[in-house]
């Protein structure tokens, strides 16, 4: 499972999930990537399914990308417990994604192919998601017709 190695603080308060994401919001690493359309917590256990989902799906020809790192503490109260008495113990670890969050990214693969990878991990997800392409940037674009208006291809 995953889990940090060492944190600074054991225990942490519960935060905000409003908002889009801050970074990891284009297909970076792979040529196709699974974007959150909403925000919700990923648990260590449901990323593990859908690398484990994928992985299998991909056999030896693609290559995957986990965008997400469980990095936050959830604690809880033991059942049957009154009110009071402080924090409740760490119980499993959880990754905050927020909007537009790209998650997991494959290469290698054709599009129907990585498509159909992406969509098994996304069954396993507790949140809506979308199913986006690599971009090429305006700026290699433009260098690109450049280059070619020149004639040094």
């Amino acid at each position: 499972m995953l889990m940090p190695k060492k944190i600074k603080y054991r225990k942490v308060q519960k935060g905000r999930k409003r908002g889009l994401a801050k970074g990891a919001r284009d297909v970076a690493f792979g040529d196709y990537g699974l974007q959150a359309v909403e925000a919700a917590w990923l648990t260590a256990q449901q990323i593990e399914a859908c690398r484990v989902t994928m992985s299998r799906r991909l056999k030896k020809v693609g290559r995957l990308y986990l965008r997400v790192f469980p990095d936050k503490p959830v604690t809880k109260k033991p059942a049957e417990t009154r009110m009071g008495k402080g924090k409740g113990n760490v119980e499993l670890w959880v990754a905050v994604i927020k909007r537009e969050r790209i998650m997991f990214e494959v290469a290698g693969l054709d599009e129907a192919a990585a498509r159909e990878v992406l969509q098994a991990a996304s069954y396993k997800l507790p949140m809506k998601t979308r199913f986006v392409k690599r971009i090429e940037s305006e700026q290699t674009a433009s260098d690109r017709t450049m280059s070619e208006a020149e004639g040094t291809v």
